[in-house]
């Protein structure tokens, strides 16, 4: 999506805020017209209408997740961008509002933001370590409040995860110390002065990022060549954070699990042959 010159996000989160109450909300009606604008057209004023009226609700949104010590105004920026994807992916023939679609991505970009600066070590990297990242704490404090104690085995009976998930967790989830923190307080020495800078050279940062940018192009193009089904079925058997089964896919087409692996087969011979292609 081009500039569409929103009100910037800055340290002056009160000036932020008048300026977003500026914009009026928009009617069923008013939101529908600019959407169908928007997607038939690539109307930009329209596109734009439509995250400016909606801008206040990813601040309601980021309201929700001050707990985790994360600037609001960050937040906040990160959810325009998820309001921004959501706004290129709405269909307004479905019948939802904007918001109601929105409010995943909005989230979804917070979430993420909020993993990537909790901790030097990826906190979630799949969609059950992400959703007990973020049920860990409250529900380590409803059984304080209860018992008096932090009982492992009691939440992770709760979240239905094994104790081992949950105190890995509550390892990650301890913060960092600071790089630049003295060792000894009036040494100037910090704990980054004593490590060794191991990361590779710009140049061989560079060629590894277009070599990915290449594969990942590579893997877009060739699942374009499989038609609807067989992508559903590369993205749910072996790209999806959570891989479904055979037989959830069977129940889901109404076929056999053995024709579900035949179209799994089948894919992946094709997605060979267009990589080998390349």
């Amino acid at each position: 999506m081009q500039t569409l010159n929103l009100p910037q996000v800055t340290d002056s989160f009160d000036l932020y805020m008048s300026q977003i109450q500026r914009f009026a909300l928009l009617s069923r009606d008013e939101e529908q017209e600019l959407a169908r604008r928007w997607r038939r057209q690539g109307d930009l004023a329209a596109a734009h209408a439509l995250i400016c009226a909606n801008l206040r609700f990813v601040v309601k949104v980021a309201q929700e997740y001050r707990s985790y010590g994360v600037r609001l105004p960050d937040l906040v920026q990160e959810g325009n961008i998820g309001l921004m994807q959501a706004v290129k992916k709405f269909d307004p023939e479905r019948g939802l509002r904007l918001i109601t679609y929105a409010v995943w991505w909005i989230r979804a970009y917070m979430q993420s933001y909020i993993i990537r600066s909790w901790s030097l070590v990826k906190i979630g990297t799949t969609q059950a370590q992400k959703k007990l990242f973020y049920k860990l704490n409250q529900t380590r404090e409803a059984i304080r409040r209860l018992t008096g104690s932090e009982d492992s085995d009691a939440i992770a009976e709760s979240l239905a995860v094994r104790e081992e998930e949950v105190e890995e967790m509550a390892v990650r989830m301890a913060r960092d110390v600071s790089l630049d923190a003295e060792l000894v307080e009036g040494e100037g020495f910090t704990l980054g002065d004593r490590l060794v800078d191991e990361r590779e050279n710009q140049e061989h940062r560079l060629i590894r990022h277009q070599e990915e940018a290449h594969l990942s192009a590579a893997v877009s193009s060739a699942l374009q060549r499989l038609n609807e089904r067989e992508r559903a079925i590369v993205h749910d058997r072996i790209l999806a954070d959570e891989p479904r089964t055979l037989q959830e896919l069977a129940d889901d087409y109404g076929i056999s699990r053995e024709r579900v692996r035949q179209l799994e087969k089948n894919a992946l011979a094709k997605l060979k042959g267009a990589l080998a292609a390349e």
